[in-house]
């Protein structure tokens, strides 16, 4: 089949260029001498973490339990959480996996989730390790003050079956660095910031295993790796969109596009297309180096953007391309951002060329919980 006789809205992968970028990555880390750990919330396939896997990926990192369960049951059997857990019901999930062979950890930056993991992991006779989650610029989750820090470690070092694996950082204030130049300096102080708590463990007689840093702009420009880190956790490398390809300054890595058809042209300029907000979302990138116009970037033409979206409909302005299509053509566009995209969608297909070559369920799709 050709991939332009599929009804639409579709979610389309190009393999040649997903293949390039799995490739880019393990050689990236390899180079580097770490450990990459992918993080799957970017495309929740199965299939694709496998690939990563084969690649020389160590594991994999989800954000849900659900996606983690999902994940398991497909075979994979090494897991980062990289996410803070709470309530019995979720960690009794992760006991379950555990008990099950997975060798699942997760993330924490609280005392509170050490002592109701030990409650709960006690129950279950099983020993599950913990990343401390750093806090490096993006004013998200994890430790702030060396003070908390210490109070976790004293905390770890009380329990039989929660141990301590390491920590992990997610530089994500690096979207929305001015230039290449700011992108470089963000990473240098994510990393050094993480390293220095890494460092402070050492000191009260925790060990490290893992130190754990990701985000994908700064891996795609190839910024220095500062001995310490032991591990990336890049997840939108994969596919790509056209923020993380304007970071990069080309649209050439972007593997996953929408398949859209144009199904009204009402005026002189506007074009509607059968997707909006249900299958690209409204996410927009305005500042920084992943600043993309519009709502997503036609493949075929990538100065014209998706200017408005409804639930299920596009709206392009633009006279010049109005008069060069017509109502039926079918148009890709690259999304602003990928991974709430591949949420919505319940399989995608893989494309070589103009053919279909596979379809690929997106078996962790809402797996939110």
């Amino acid at each position: 089949m050709l991939y332009r006789d599929l009804d639409t809205p579709a979610l389309l992968i190009d393999r040649e260029r997903l293949e390039k970028n799995l490739v880019y990555m393990q050689s990236y880390a390899d180079k580097n001498k770490v450990n990459l750990r992918p993080h799957t919330k970017t495309h929740k396939m199965p299939e694709i973490a496998k690939m990563q896997l084969k690649a020389g990926a160590c594991g994999i990192a989800v954000a849900k339990v659900g996606e983690a369960e999902c994940m398991a049951q497909h075979g994979i059997k090494d897991i980062f959480i990289a996410n803070e857990i709470v309530g019995k019901p979720k960690l009794d999930r992760i006991a379950q996996l555990a008990r099950s062979g997975v060798k699942i950890s997760f993330g924490v930056d609280s005392v509170c989730h050490i002592t109701a993991a030990e409650e709960v992991f006690s129950a279950y006779n099983v020993s599950v390790p913990v990343l401390i989650e750093i806090e490096v610029g993006e004013n998200r989750s994890g430790i702030i003050e060396d003070k908390d820090f210490i109070n976790l470690l004293e905390e770890l070092k009380k329990c039989e079956f929660v141990k301590f694996g390491g920590i992990f950082s997610h530089d994500g204030n690096s979207y929305g660095a001015e230039n290449i130049h700011q992108l470089k300096e963000i990473a240098q102080y994510a990393q050094k910031r993480t390293i220095y708590f890494a460092n402070m463990a050492k000191e009260h007689g925790m060990i490290c295993e893992i130190v754990s840093y990701g985000a994908t702009p700064t891996f795609m420009n190839g910024v220095e790796i500062l001995d310490g880190i032991t591990e990336l956790r890049p997840g939108t490398y994969s596919l790509m969109d056209a923020s993380q390809g304007n970071a990069v300054g080309t649209l050439d890595k972007c593997a996953a596009t929408v398949l859209a058809t144009v199904i009204s042209k009402p005026t002189s300029e506007r074009i509607i297309v059968d997707v909006g907000a249900k299958g690209l979302t409204m996410q927009r990138r305005t500042v920084g180096i992943c600043a993309t116009p519009g709502l997503g970037t036609i493949y075929e033409y990538p100065e014209v953007h998706i200017d408005k979206v409804f639930d299920e409909h596009g709206i392009i302005n633009n006279q010049g391309f109005h008069d060069q299509i017509e109502i039926g053509d079918k148009l890709r566009i690259i999304p602003v951002h990928i991974c709430p995209v591949c949420n919505l969608y319940e399989k995608a297909y893989l494309i070589s060329g103009d053919k279909v070559v596979n379809e690929i369920e997106i078996a962790c799709r809402g797996k939110i919980v």
